[in-house]
């Protein structure tokens, strides 16, 4: 029992024991962190005490200063003192104070009085360093102000020997440049004077004065000579050139009114003015941009001249055409009107085709108040070629069409008469056919000639009669004489095709009857059947007769109908 509570003991002693050394070794690390912080703000506050103010404010006590310098030097004075003599001790003493409340391990006390601490040395630091810059602004000005003095006198020297060796492309505009230079030549003299015045505060006021003006001399040498050239001579013969063609051309009868030509060239000539008064006491905001706009102006207007001539090319020309083809139509028109009861006479035009022929003499009296209107528009000079071409073409395009519908009517017209002349000259080939027709029938002398073959006769004679019925009718309607003729045609064709066929078989069939005669004797059947194929061919049933005599003859002659038909080939032949 007293080994364990000895080991117990022992226990808590060491464990007591580890705690304190860490907790030691945390208190520690704390107060190195601390430590190093205060470090670090005292180097701060030293570079603030030996910031180089004093030898910097040494240097304006030699200077022979003015009133104004005076003033400005003692002012950095009372406020170094302020620096040195209140805000570095008390950043001194807040340093002492952190440290006291560090070494007491007052570790919140310490941070807060770090922060504080880091807050004063920035306002302190940033006052000095304010200072510093004000007091070196002075002390080296001299040597800052010499280098660009420098460089601003050899921009000079470049730009006037640049406007001497071109002085000639300036014409009267040199003079107003020659005293700027002179102005500025006067201003570095001015700097000399306010540098042995030590005028430091107006010294950077007149080099930016001269900074200014050697930028705009810059802009003035590039654009100058250019300005002068396009609007006193450049421009002026431009606008010569185009008041002279655009005269000449109002002469020749060129509508131009609405370019505005005389307008915009009194406003130019304002606008050169301008310019040229502007660039003489050097303004020359936006003159060269205005210049090349006037110049890219008056190349349009050329552009529009020379467009006007083609367009009034194209506008005569085709307007010759149109007027061509509009005379043309119009004595079309015309004949078909005066001719139109006799047409109405001769053939029976529909009621479409009538109000079809109203309304293109509609169209047409339209038309020739159109081109009536343009030509009124052609001779007073209102509108331009641009616009009367579009006109033209717009009436050639209405002009087309109605070429095309009077063309339909023409057709019509010309197919009606062309299929009266056609029905003629076949009603000629029919009576021919069927002519034909009858003289066939009396090649061969057939014992009867079939009923229908009268019938078809009959038939095609009446469709005759018809075609020339309809032919003697005013008006002719011409669809019905075109089914007459069809009608006829047919029918002789038929009568024709009919009359040929019944001559065949009833030449074939007396062939046959006859050839069998051979065989009468031979066979009372073949008789008999020979005897009955007479009868049917002297009553007119020839392809009966034909069949007969055939079918019983192949008893006895197989391949009788081959044979006979062969013969009666060879016959025909003969």
């Amino acid at each position: 029992m007293d080994a364990i509570v000895l080991f117990m003991i022992t226990l808590f002693t060491v464990a007591a024991i580890l705690i304190a050394v860490v907790l030691n070794v945390i208190q520690s690390k704390k107060n190195k962190v601390l430590k190093n912080q205060l470090e670090q703000l005292e180097v701060e506050k030293n570079k603030i005490d030996s910031a180089p103010i004093i030898p910097e404010l040494s240097k304006i006590e030699n200077l022979n200063k003015t009133e104004k310098l005076e003033s400005m030097y003692n002012n950095w004075k009372d406020r170094l003192d302020v620096i040195r003599t209140n805000q570095i001790p008390k950043i001194t003493d807040m340093l002492i104070e952190a440290d006291y409340s560090l070494s007491k391990m007052d570790y919140k006390s310490t941070l807060y009085k770090i922060a504080r601490l880091e807050m004063e040395i920035y306002k302190v630091r940033t006052n000095s360093e304010f200072l510093l810059n004000e007091i070196k602004e002075i002390t080296s000005s001299e040597e800052r102000n010499r280098a660009l003095i420098t460089n601003l006198k050899a921009s000079y020297r470049q730009l006037y020997q640049k406007f001497t060796d071109s002085k000639d492309g300036y014409g009267d505009l040199a003079e107003p440049v020659t005293l700027q230079f002179e102005t500025i030549a006067k201003r570095f003299e001015d700097f000399e004077i306010l540098m042995e015045q030590n005028q430091f505060s107006e010294i950077s006021a007149l080099i930016k004065a001269i900074d200014d003006m050697l930028k705009h001399m810059s802009v003035v040498i590039e654009e100058m000579p250019s300005i002068y050239l396009l609007a006193t001579s450049i421009l002026p013969k431009k606008i010569a050139d185009v008041e002279n063609e655009y005269h000449q051309m109002i002469e020749e009868g060129y509508p131009l009114d609405y370019l505005n030509i005389e307008y915009n060239i009194e406003e130019a000539n304002k606008k050169i003015s301008d310019i040229l008064n502007r660039s003489r006491v050097l303004n020359l905001e936006d003159s060269l941009l205005e210049l090349k706009v006037l110049t890219d102006y008056f190349d349009s207007v050329f552009t529009d001249f020379e467009k006007e001539k083609v367009e009034r090319f194209h506008y005569e020309e085709n307007n010759r055409v149109f007027y061509r083809k509009l005379e043309k139509i119009n004595s079309l028109m015309t004949e078909i009107f005066t001719s139109l009861d006799d047409i109405k006479r001769a053939y029976s035009l529909s009621d479409d085709a009538i109000k079809q022929l109203s309304l293109l003499g509609n169209d047409l009296d339209g038309l020739n108040a159109d081109y009536k209107t343009l030509i009124d528009h052609t001779g007073n000079n209102t509108f331009a070629y641009s616009k009367l071409t579009k006109e033209i073409e717009g009436l050639a395009l209405r002009l087309s069409r109605l070429e095309e519908s009077v063309d339909e009517v023409l057709n019509s017209i010309g197919n009606m008469k062309e299929d009266e002349v056609r029905a003629r000259q076949q009603l000629e080939e029919i009576k021919l056919i069927l002519k034909d027709a009858k003289t066939k029938i009396r090649e061969y002398n057939l014992p009867i000639i079939p009923q229908t073959y009268y019938v078809e006769l009959s038939e095609a004679q009446v469709a005759i009669k018809e075609i020339v019925k309809e032919l003697n009718k005013k008006p002719i309607t011409i669809e019905v004489l075109n089914t007459r003729v069809d009608t006829a045609r047919d029918l002789v064709l038929k009568l024709f095709g009919t009359t040929k066929e019944m001559m065949k078989t009833a030449m074939f069939a007396e062939m046959a009857i006859v050839y069998g005669n051979r065989y009468r004797s031979d066979s009372y059947e073949l008789d008999k059947a020979l005897r009955y194929a007479e009868k049917l061919f002297y009553t007119g049933e020839y392809q009966k007769s034909l069949e007969v005599t055939i079918n019983s003859l192949n008893r006895v002659e197989e391949g009788i109908y081959d044979k006979l038909l062969n013969f009666y080939a060879e016959k025909r032949e003969v």
